[in-house]
């Protein structure tokens, strides 16, 4: 009896130990990222197994977007300069959410009228859109919907959402908000100094 106590306490010290804790961080969030392969705007293949090991930031945007999607890239790229002078190498993934018509090329015209460093800011594609519908709802709890009748315009979540090396989403913040990126660089600062 006594050694079955000792064992017990064992593996609970153990599980204890294995999973990560990022309360420092006030997380918001806690989904497992569905296992995906997509396409870069490089048209190379991009999957949740190369950013196993990685931090990782993501949204969902579309380049013919009218509104929100325009703020939120611009913040984007605002992130990866302030990741850079922070010195933090953190991954960047932004999902297309109108697949159809963001085609590599596409894609890549849109990342140059950012400015984005591609070597760590992939924008994926070719993929259908239940697809994509389903890995934003599942994986982010980000809802997504096609156009309504007449119009091109997908409404989409607005969130950037921090992915742990384990490939769980962690935290939202307001992509539409410029001062959410103090926040997310406050929080990879903690997380890194861990």
């Amino acid at each position: 009896m006594k050694y079955a106590r000792l064992v017990m306490f064992g593996m609970i010290l153990l599980l204890t130990a294995c999973g990560a804790s990022y309360d420092e961080i006030e997380p918001n969030m806690s989904r497992s990222v569905n296992d995906f392969e997509f396409t870069t705007e490089s048209n190379e293949s991009l999957s949740l197994e190369d950013l196993k090991g990685d931090w990782w930031i993501a949204d969902f945007i579309f380049t013919n977007c009218e509104t929100v999607c325009l703020p939120m890239t611009y913040h984007m790229s605002e992130l990866q300069n302030r990741l850079a002078d922070n010195g933090l190498d953190i991954r960047l993934i932004s999902f297309s959410v109108d697949p159809d018509y963001d085609t590599p090329e596409v894609l890549t015209a849109y990342a140059e009228e950012y400015a984005a460093d591609l070597s760590n800011w992939s924008f994926l594609t070719n993929y259908d859109f239940q697809t994509i519908k389903e890995l934003s709802i599942k994986s982010f709890q980000a809802a997504l919907k096609e156009p309504e009748r007449g119009s091109d315009q997908v409404l989409h979540d607005t969130r950037f959402f921090l992915v742990s090396p384990e490939g769980e989403t962690i935290k939202g913040y307001d992509g539409l908000d410029i001062n959410s990126l103090d926040e997310i660089i406050d929080d990879l600062l903690v997380l890194h100094s861990n």
